[in-house]
């Protein structure tokens, strides 16, 4: 008889089983909650001024107000990682005798009503003295500049983190290069801007004294530790659930002070209690990402070859350091992975995390990685151009193509397609065709420009990529580690009495179809349909410990220890069935919800399986297992996906606006689960990117006051700016990734600044401009064409004069 080769689920793009509820208006988001339960509403007092001193806080009769000096017992937010450059701070819950920030909870009141909330927040007097505010890396630094903390800083002042890389052979190696070429770039402030701005709802229970918390999270579990360790409580006191989440892109992984609030003045005062963000807070106090400023030098040979790479890389991360991931999260991962997927040989770098009074940062889909590729993309196409090497040929002449490949900070670049990635995208692009196209648009005036960004898109990583932030450090006798360090995901997979299969998982999925994608991975083990598989997720009291949904990490770890589970699962199902139809295990198949025996055809259903397992237990082969039921953990040191991205663009110049005309993805994610989820992650991607280069940027005064707190002043792109993307993919699996996936989450957020900020470049190169910030809004932009312009008209000028 011929084997029955069972059709695939993996690689399949089935329809997300997240999004008919969601689509039909059947989600469940806080506010929900929120709105079905005659609960309290809770606001917040905020700090007006960016530094200052507390004078008094006051509230009239009937407003019931609690700041920090209502919070006895309650701790503060602590961060900490064990480097001998990294300065802990600390984070009350309400600002106590100081303010670090405009938006800064100073003070929380209560109503019956969301309304009366807001009416009593508008009668609380806060008196603040102001003090004089540091709003720059360069004034945060300077000597005798005032401390944002009163902590030691062992170098200079308000550096919070100050890490240094010089290889060995750097310093011959960079004296001795026959080119040297620098740029110096930047990223402005930028805000997430979920959807769903960030809400909890605690409801008390007076029957088991536990609180269960509804909150907009990525890491329900990790969540919950904090807040147990802040207010003093066991965790199992506490029950974290996030419901559906309006968008989260890392600016809800990190604990909120205002979470913290909530649940302790629904356990003070046991009675429910909700917070719903507006949207003026979410920018003035959500979290930022990205003010980074970079001077990087490369060294190159005659022949275009990049030999080293020296770097200062300096990020204002704001008041205070967030929990887990602390604000080393930044400025490490700059350093670790800025040589990205180039093959260079040595490295020196000094990066550094600088307070600020402004918003603390927290990471923000690719972190530091756009700001990353937008450095060294600009410095490959001002080298392409000072050695006159194509920038398509510079590119490929250095890009790694061996592996596993050590970089110079030690991260191994494990499989990866650079080079094909960068070859398919320049064929799409068809760049001889462009540069006519560009030629002929020159003569009508018009400024038309092309450009790529190659990078490396670090996935999946688990508790080693993380250790390695600290030094390494032992486990105390009595006491637990000072430091968190974020890695595994755990599953627990299920086929109960009935064959219905159930996962449970520590990771927490908020959009990105991981629901769909796991099932697929399971399907494809055990032999059953993707949609009879239940996953189960984002609720402490139901699934295990983990890590959460971040840093293009999910499918991964998630997706690794499933199908780990599985296998395990499918075995035991093969042992069972084996058992009654004769034979191996091995010889038994999984398939359309039953066990085949290979060679004679005959089968048992599942169900039967299943149902003797749980009810017949002393019947059983391998009794004592009366049940169906596989635990799995994943936790890899980290795979890499790469992509090469290419960007067409139009510059107005009388206006300064871009429109961006065509966008190329080549993009080597490894095996594709579903395909039709990794391009929804890569165009969701490339939008923020797009929004990263031209559009978005939360802008200070010189008060430290933020103007841009509404959609009025923060400009997203909207589908008008947003042309088709077009997507080709590649695929080369990694022994790091049990699925043969790698992540993709963050890839279009990385590379689609560079592109754009070189096509720019590129249209305007004539008048001698280069786009090395961001973003490059119309003003920006008319201001250097007119000024390029008037010293091309001045030097013409003298030049007649001369003659």
């Amino acid at each position: 008889m011929t084997a029955v080769v069972p059709p695939s689920w993996t690689g399949r793009s089935l329809p997300r089983v997240e999004d008919p509820s969601i689509l039909r208006g059947h989600g469940r988001y806080v506010a929900d909650v929120a709105a079905r339960d005659r609960c309290w509403y809770a606001k917040f007092v905020r700090s007006s001024i960016a530094a200052g001193r507390i004078v008094g806080i006051t509230a009239p009769p009937g407003v019931r107000i609690y700041t920090a000096a209502d919070l006895d017992g309650v701790g503060e937010i602590v961060a900490s990682l064990a480097r001998p450059d990294f300065v802990t701070t600390r984070q009350p819950i309400l600002a106590r005798d100081v303010v670090r920030f405009v938006g800064e909870p100073v003070a929380m009141v209560l109503a019956e009503t969301e309304a009366e909330a807001e009416d009593a927040l508008e009668r609380v007097v806060v008196e603040i003295e102001p003090l004089p505010a540091v709003l720059s890396v360069a004034d945060a630094t300077a000597d005798q500049a005032r401390l944002v903390h009163d902590v030691d800083f062992p170098g200079d002042p308000n550096t919070v983190v100050d890490g240094r890389i010089h290889t060995p052979g750097f310093d011959e190696v960079f004296a001795a290069a026959a080119h040297r070429v620098s740029v110096q770039v930047g990223s402005a402030r930028q805000s997430a801007m979920p959807l769903e701005a960030r809400a909890s709802h605690a409801a008390y229970d007076p029957a088991t004294g536990r609180t269960t918390l509804h909150v907009t999270t990525q890491m329900p579990h990790v969540i919950r530790t904090g807040l147990a360790d802040v207010l003093g409580i066991r965790e199992d006191d506490l029950r974290v659930i996030a419901p559906d989440v309006g968008g989260g892109f890392g600016a809800k992984m990190a604990l909120a002070r205002e979470d913290v609030m909530v649940v302790h003045a629904a356990r003070r005062l046991r009675r429910n209690i909700a917070w719903i963000e507006t949207r003026e807070e979410n920018f003035m106090a959500a979290w930022h990402s990205r003010e980074q400023v970079y001077d990087v030098e490369g060294a190159f040979t005659e022949d275009g070859d990049l030999l080293a790479v020296r770097a200062d890389l300096r990020c204002d991360v704001g008041a205070y350091s967030c929990y887990p991931v602390t604000y080393g999260v930044e400025p490490l991962m700059a350093m670790a992975e800025l040589t990205g997927p180039y093959a260079v040989r040595e490295y020196s770098v000094r990066s550094r995390a600088v307070l600020s009074n402004k918003c603390p940062i927290a990471p923000y889909r690719g972190v530091s990685r756009p700001v990353q590729v937008l450095a060294m993309e600009r410095l490959m196409d001002v080298a392409a151009r000072r050695l006159d090497i194509d920038p398509v040929e510079l590119r490929m002449r250095n890009l790694v193509h061996e592996f596993p490949h050590r970089i110079p900070s030690g991260l191994v670049l494990d499989n990866a397609s650079h080079r094909q990635t960068l070859a398919a995208a320049a064929d799409l692009a068809d760049v001889a065709d462009f540069r006519r196209r560009q030629r002929t648009a020159r003569d009508e005036g018009r400024l038309l420009g092309i450009g790529f960004s190659s990078f490396a898109e670090r996935t999946g990583y688990g508790t080693p990529a993380f250790a390695a932030r600290s030094a390494p450090f032992e486990l105390k006798p009595n006491a637990v580690a000072d430091v968190i360090t974020p890695g595994f995901e755990r599953v627990v997979l299920a086929m109960d009495s009935s064959a219905g299969v159930t996962v449970r998982i520590g990771a927490s999925p908020h959009g990105q179809g991981l629901r769909t994608a796991l099932a697929q991975v399971i399907s494809d083990e055990l032999g059953v349909a993707p949609d009879e598989v239940r996953v189960i997720h984002s609720d402490t009291d139901a699934t295990p410990y983990g890590w959460g949904s971040f840093a293009s990490r999910a499918m991964v770890m998630a997706g690794g220890a499933s199908l780990l589970a599985a296998r395990e699962l499918a075995g035991r199902l093969r042992t069972l069935a084996s058992s009654r139809l004769g034979g191996l295990p091995g010889d038994i198949d999984l398939s359309d919800g039953e066990a085949r025996h290979r060679e004679t055809g005959e089968s048992v259903p599942f169900f039967v399986l299943a149902r003797d397992t749980y009810h017949s237990s002393h019947l059983i082969p391998d009794k004592g297992e009366p049940a169906l039921e596989a635990t799995a953990t994943y936790d890899p040191s980290g795979t890499f996906a790469n992509a090469c991205h290419v960007a067409e663009v139009e510059v107005d110049p009388a206006t300064g606006a871009v429109a961006v005309t065509r966008f190329l993805v080549a993009e080597d994610a490894g095996r594709l689960v579903n395909p039709a989820i990794v391009d929804g992650q890569i165009q969701g991607g490339v939008v923020q990117g797009i929004a990263n280069a031209l559009f978005e940027e939360l802008i200070y005064d010189d008060r430290g006051v933020l103007v841009t707190t509404s959609l009025m002043d923060y400009l997203p792109p909207t589908l008008h700016e947003v042309p088709d993307i077009e997507i080709a993919h590649l695929e080369t699996t990694s022994p790091q990734s049990v699925t043969g996936a790698k992540g993709v989450g963050e890839g279009g957020t990385i590379g689609a600044p560079a592109a754009i900020a070189n096509a720019v470049s590129d249209a305007l190169a004539h008048l001698g401009i280069d786009v090395n910030h961001l973003p490059a809004t119309p003003h920006r932009l008319r201001t250097a064409i007119r000024s390029a312009q008037a010293a091309q008209a001045a030097d013409i000028s003298d030049r007649e004069t001369a003659s």
